[in-house]
């Protein structure tokens, strides 16, 4: 105890992220999988969408249609707008091993502190909504 405080001093602590633990293999292949399904159901949903709606935009007439396309040529002639799609490109090139050593710390520290506790009940609750999934939203048509 210090005299001058009510709590005890403690030693500072420090926390080096250096040393996290690396996924097992079987870890990442696994999420990979994962990934790729999700992306595929995605794509497939997105072409049933478009799909759907392809015919009610033919629908909608030349006059909306040329006004569309004429905005559009507009913006991409637009000094600013061109600016803004070069520096987004640019963050997102940069951001893409920063996102992907994210990626694989989190998979690393879920391996080694959570899945020995949760990871049996997490694998069969994912199991369970896959299936639902493959009724609701296949990954393939």
């Amino acid at each position: 105890w210090n005299g001058r405080y009510l709590f005890p001093v403690s030693p500072p602590v420090s926390v080096c992220l250096c040393n996290l633990p690396v996924p097992d293999k079987e870890l990442v292949e696994k999420y990979e999988a994962m990934k790729s399904v999700f992306y595929k159901r995605l794509t497939t949903a997105y072409g049933k969408v478009q799909a759907a709606v392809g015919p009610m935009t033919e629908s909608l007439g030349q006059i909306q249609g040329q006004a569309a396309k004429d905005y559009i040529e507009e913006l991409q002639g637009n000094p600013k707008f061109l600016s803004a799609v070069k520096i987004g490109t640019g963050l997102a090139q940069e951001a893409g091993p920063l996102v992907e050593k994210a990626r694989m710390a989190g998979l690393g520290l879920y391996g080694h502190y959570v899945r020995p506790h949760v990871g049996t009940y997490l694998d069969e609750a994912i199991t369970s909504i896959k299936g639902y999934l493959d009724k609701v939203l296949p990954a393939e048509d």
